[in-house]
């Protein structure tokens, strides 16, 4: 590959998963005028990303990534994104205790709005029309209107980042993200759970530690790391003509970022080597995610990698794994000992969600008792391995949505048809994905107390 980039060197590489647009004079109108719009994020948080994921890859944190599957423009609204935030930081309370580590926050928000299809072609009955790509690109109404891909959507993704950028900050920053409401809001999560014996000998841990802080002096009142927090955002870098009018040099460093969000990862459809979003992404100087599914070999990988991150930087390149529960002890191992073979720095990452999805009731779901299950083999893979399982990757929402089955409160497939909202994928709620936090912060201390047992003799 030339070693020369440019912003737009990727139009010149065969490119997959894209929108056929019918007017290319508008779509380059929209660009041009998306290119005059301020930067979404900046580069100095960018590189704040790169740093916290660097002690992540050399074993002193864990990536706690998640959010919406899709993000739509007709849910857009402040008490979405707050009660996301607000289960997304009790999460991280959990995993912080579990792990006994720093716990890296990255947002799947303010930017996941395009997704890669399986067909371009949608049918219901005799009716073919192109697929749902997301709002970025077109409507999810099934009418030949709404699928037509309308290059307006892109400003419409834009000014919807901009606002849930503004609101995640103040509640990062303003007093929202206080320890004390987010230990309360778990104390609540714990009392109403079916499985509430269960958790709450470690709840109970948590509170007993944070009374010592308090009777020491440590309060968020005298120490700002108690009511503030970092929070970062993350999306598929899929719609690269998007990503190339937000992509500016940074005018401390001079290096290329993209600024629509602080973390862009490439999707396990369009990773090919010579491809368009390998070239994009390679050029930019923001942390990098890459899915690896499956068909991804240790030659393969490395290829990656070396494209990706040939400086070998720690903190720069993040594998998010998905590869479904019965799946993983085949193909994970060997993708690790071609990466610690030869020396590579990464953050390993584990998305339980991407190859668990199977069809009930004529509703996509994911079985929560296979997540949990492709969370801990890869747990327990890494520790076979002497490798350190870095993080996760999944698809939740705040909202009290049924798209997943199982968990607590034993989800069926008759209850997916009440409240199954997703734009795409279903996703755990904001229970579901406290509880899988529970349970992996079980497994983590575990973890912990056998390293510790093996290291006393």
């Amino acid at each position: 590959m030339a070693q020369t980039w440019t912003p737009n060197s990727w139009r010149q590489k065969p490119i997959s998963q894209v929108p056929d647009y019918p007017d290319l004079t508008a779509l380059s109108a929209t660009e041009a005028q998306l290119a005059t719009y301020p930067p979404l994020v900046f580069a100095g948080e960018a590189r704040r990303l790169k740093s916290q994921l660097a002690n992540v890859a050399a074993g002193q944190g864990f990536l706690l990534q998640g959010g919406d599957c899709a993000e739509s423009f007709a849910e857009h609204g402040a008490d979405t994104i707050r009660d996301f935030f607000r289960a997304f930081l009790q999460m991280a309370v959990v995993l912080t205790f579990g792990a006994q580590q720093p716990v890296v926050k990255v947002g799947r928000i303010a930017g996941q709005f395009a997704k890669p299809r399986s067909s371009n072609i949608e049918r219901q009955g005799d009716v073919e029309l192109p697929s749902y790509r997301g709002d970025i690109i077109n409507g999810i109404d099934f009418n030949e209107k709404a699928r037509i891909p309308d290059p307006e959507r892109q400003i419409m993704a834009y000014r919807q980042s901009a606002a849930t950028l503004n609101l995640l900050r103040a509640f990062a920053m303003g007093g929202y993200a206080n320890l004390d409401n987010v230990h309360q809001w778990m104390l609540g999560f714990v009392k109403d759970s079916p499985q509430a014996e269960r958790y709450r000998k470690l709840a109970d841990r948590i509170s007993e530690t944070m009374d010592f802080m308090k009777a020491i002096g440590i309060t968020p009142e005298s120490n700002p790391n108690l009511r503030e927090t970092d929070f970062f955002t993350s999306h598929e870098a899929l719609l690269l003509g998007y990503e190339q009018a937000l992509t500016r040099v940074d005018s401390t460093s001079g290096d290329w970022y993209a600024t629509s969000g602080h973390m862009i990862w490439i999707g396990d459809r369009t990773r090919q080597p010579d491809h368009a979003h390998i070239e994009y992404c390679r050029g930019i100087k923001n942390p990098l995610g890459l899915k690896c599914g499956p068909s991804l070999t240790g030659d393969g990988l490395l290829e990656l990698i070396d494209l990706l991150n040939p400086q070998n930087e720690a903190g720069r390149l993040t594998l998010i794994c998905r590869f479904g529960h019965d799946k993983v002890a085949e193909h994970l191992p060997r993708l690790i000992r071609a990466v610690e073979k030869e020396g590579r720095k990464v953050v390993w990452s584990c998305d339980p969600m991407h190859g668990n999805t199977i069809t009930l009731n004529h509703y996509k779901t994911r079985p929560f008792e296979r997540i949990l299950s492709e969370v801990e083999s890869f747990f327990q893979i890494h520790r076979a391995e002497g490798t350190h399982p870095g993080g996760i990757h999944i698809e939740m929402t705040g909202n009290d949505v049924t798209e997943c089955t199982g968990g607590a409160r034993a989800l069926s497939g008759a209850d997916l048809g009440d409240r199954y909202h997703t734009h795409c994928d279903p996703r755990l709620n904001a229970d579901q994905a406290l509880e899988l936090a529970f349970l992996l912060a079980e497994r983590m201390k575990g973890g912990r107390d056998e390293k510790r047992m093996v290291a006393n003799g």
